[in-house]
């Protein structure tokens, strides 16, 4: 079966419950027993297919994700300890290596099945089938915020609590008694009535010989012991001193240097290239034209045209080899498009309306607008906008004998190994992925243009390659964050409450429930049209999220201004479906104190936000004197069901506020001669350290199913800035960034869109 005739066939048993699935011998059994001599080092022994234990009684999580900054990898190890019932100050952590037996399930059983329960005897032959489609479509991804929502709850919590049941059975039957009997604490197995207490690497052999559960007793929250707690991270000493190893790092004997451009009209296709300058250049051993790629995974389809690379001793005449290139393209017709003939034509495509798609349908929207006395309206725009992670893209690799090793920061380990096997043209098999720390990844690095660039320059070397891209390579060849404009009309009631919520956008990516709305209106109206550009998109940090985020809690705002209210106290009002939001809402405004008077010249602005599962509040302050913005405070709550790692998500919301302030105050990529204007963080800014605001965090724990940390502190940030601006000067922001805006003057001489 290809790929995506098998996944069908797997999926759709499996959802629809038949019997056909279920009767298939897909029970993945000890699948430990298999990895043995690849995951065991000496004196270890790997007692299921993520927990090895070894001789000195330390306990190692094996974590199926990449670690970015984000410390998922000791997240992920609390959560195996604490069901395992071991000590912290034993337990150590590994990334799973870049194979078919490490695809990630539990990744691919939450967003396939989202919350599907199924009788536990046929839970093992869901699992395996799903460990079948996670293989077949090379799903080893870190992203969508679902490495503890999934991976943790689907996974790690599972294999621990499985693989401490082994280790109570095994001793079981090593004592001849009851298993009930027996108790665990602290990497130790404890019988009372017989005073007996041994380690776990007792008894690590003996049950590895034993099948483990797929649906262990799991602890309540009351009885955590790790998770919950603060810990010290595993991955910063060695990036405090010096010695983590990133992929920039990595250095082979007889390394080559190489460096890569493309067409800078995306879609251009090479027409010829004339090197004498280049090759004349000292230290530069060859020049080579690449060809098209194209790339087909989980995280989805990708076409990228040809490349030309520049190899050389160093990278220093590498890409001065690059820029005494004279490069002809074919630009396909595209050279003539810039970022206003885009938002033209996005402007057209909505007030046209052809096949437009619904996405949300209730109540009669078009009747109530017909005789509503109050109608508000406005259009929202965002631009597109690069990832600029700090760790510029790399890749090391080495080709020969049919072989390839390859050295990277990704997003998707398993999906870079096939899609590198499929540009040389050899098995997977014989693609051997090493994944380092990432210095960022946001989206992009799950893209696996760089990684086929870097495996294809080494075969034709014949020696192992180092591919950097430059910063002005990376700004200019993303794919991008859409650019998006949408549409709004609300109707108001005599009492300024809305009765009536229109929305027509353009392009939907994911996720789907993006653009939705919590709040409590009769008559929706929620939709999309197509208006395709020739600009490439990827996957940006919370993805659809921190658009619609930004036009629906600043329309919202909109809405409450014109009602005459209190935009908290308003959202508040329409949200009594939605605890959660009133919670978070009420948490923020206490912690800011909402109705504290500010000075002239400063504002106050708010936002809330659901995406992956959690519901984050924001509320910003800034200070506007003369045109001149500062961005003084944000408060944060962020409820995600449960804070595995309090300090962790804590700085996972710092982190999503910086990423999308910098989005909001400076971020954005135009089109101009069907190419990027921008080239550098001269020209595409990022907040620094010294115009970065108080962040102020506080967690709800509600118990709730635990939701992701990463992405969903950013979309309620632009809204919540924007608001503030509002406030702080009367000037309504509908199109971002905002350093575009004179804020010294009226609506129509800052450029406001509406």
């Amino acid at each position: 079966m290809n790929k995506f005739t098998r996944r069908a066939f797997l999926s759709t048993g499996i959802i629809a419950g038949t019997g056909l699935v279920i009767g298939v011998s897909i029970r993945p059994g000890n699948r430990a027993q298999g990895l043995q001599e690849l995951m065991a080092g000496e004196d270890e022994t790997l007692v299921h297919a993520y927990i090895k234990i070894g001789a000195d009684n330390v306990v190692t999580a094996i974590i199926p994700h990449s670690e970015m900054g984000q410390g998922i990898q000791t997240s992920l190890a609390q959560m195996v300890a604490d069901e395992l019932d071991a000590d912290w100050d034993l337990v150590r952590a590994e990334e799973a290596p870049a194979l078919d037996e490490y695809a990630n399930y539990a990744v691919g059983k939450g967003f396939l099945i989202p919350g599907a329960k199924f009788p536990d005897i046929i839970v093992p032959s869901v699992d395996g089938a799903l460990m079948q489609i996670a293989d077949v479509l090379n799903v080893q991804v870190t992203g969508g915020s679902g490495s503890i929502r999934f991976t943790g709850e689907l996974g790690s919590r599972i294999a621990g609590a499985a693989t401490r049941q082994l280790l109570v059975q095994a001793a079981a039957q090593e004592w001849q008694v009851p298993e009930s009997e027996i108790e665990t604490e602290k990497s130790h197995l404890i019988h009372r009535a017989s005073s007996r207490k041994e380690p776990y690497a007792a008894f690590a052999v003996a049950a590895s010989a034993l099948t483990p559960s797929y649906t262990p007793q799991l602890k309540r929250q009351d009885q955590f012991k790790i998770m919950g707690q603060q810990v010290q991270r595993f991955d910063i000493p060695a990036k405090v001193d010096g010695t983590a190893q990133f992929a920039l790092d990595v250095r082979l004997p007889g390394m080559l240097y190489a460096t890569v451009t493309r067409s800078p009209v995306f879609g251009g296709s090479l027409i010829a290239t004339k090197d004498e300058a280049a090759r004349a250049i000292s230290g530069v051993i060859d020049v080579y034209e690449l060809p098209p790629m194209e790339s087909n995974d989980m995280i989805g389809a990708f076409a990228a045209g040809e490349s030309v690379a520049v190899l050389a001793e160093g990278y220093w005449p590498a890409i001065q080899g690059l820029k005494a290139l004279d490069i002809e393209w074919d630009t396909r017709g595209n050279e003539t498009v810039t970022s206003d003939k885009i938002f033209a034509q996005f402007d057209a495509d909505i007030s046209a309306a052809q096949n437009r798609e619904t996405d949300s349908l209730f109540g009669d929207a078009d009747d109530v607008f017909s005789t509503a006395a109050n109608i508000i309206s406005a259009d929202y725009r965002v631009p597109f906008l690069a990832h600029t992670c700090m760790e510029p893209l790399n890749a090391t690799a080495e080709v020969k004998d049919g072989r390839c090793e390859i050295w990277i920061g990704c997003q998707n380990p398993l999906g870079f190994r096939q899609a590198v096997a499929n540009a040389l043209g050899i098995d997977a098999e014989n693609v051997t992925l090493h994944n380092q720390f990432m210095g960022g990844g946001f989206g992009r690095k799950a893209r696996p243009d760089y990684a086929i660039q870097a495996a294809l320059i080494a075969q034709r070397a014949g020696r192992p390659v180092q591919l950097i891209w430059s910063r002005e390579e990376d700004v200019r060849q993303d794919f991008y964050r859409p650019a998006v404009q949408s549409r709004f009309r609300a109707a108001l009631d005599n009492d300024g409450n809305p009765i009536a919520w229109e929305n027509t956008y353009v392009d939907k990516h994911e996720p789907i429930e993006a653009p939705l709305i919590p709040y409590a209106i009769a008559a929706q109206n929620i939709g999309h049209v197509a208006s395709p550009t020739h600009v490439p998109f990827g996957a940006w940090r919370s993805v659809d999220h921190s658009q619609h985020g930004f036009f629906t809690e600043s329309f919202i705002d909109e809405i409450a201004v014109a009602a005459g209210k209190d935009p908290y106290a308003y959202r508040v009002g329409l949200l009594s479906n939605h605890p959660r939001h009133i919670a978070v809402l009420e948490k923020v405004a206490e912690q800011a104190q909402w109705g504290r008077p500010l000075a002239e010249g400063r504002g106050r602005g708010i936002s809330v936000q659901e995406s992956f599962g959690t519901v984050v509040a924001q509320v910003v302050e800034v200070t506007i004197i003369d045109g001149n913005m500062s961005v003084d405070r944000v408060v944060a709550v962020i409820d995600a069901g449960f804070a595995i790692s309090p300090d962790g998500i804590t700085a996972q919301v710092e982190s999503a506020i910086i990423y999308g302030l910098t989005a909001a105050l400076h971020g954005e990529i135009t089109i101009e001669n069907g190419a990027v204007a921008q080239s550098n963080f001269h020209d595409y800014e990022a907040v620094r350290m010294d115009t970065a605001p108080k962040i102020e965090t506080h967690i709800i724990n509600s118990g709730h199913a635990i939701g992701g940390a990463g992405e969903p502190g950013t979309p309620g940030i632009a809204p919540a800035l924007a608001n503030a601006v509002f406030d702080a000067t009367g000037i309504r922001v509908r199109n971002l960034p905002l350093n575009q805006f004179n804020l010294r003057f009226g609506v129509e001489d800052a450029g406001v869109v509406g």
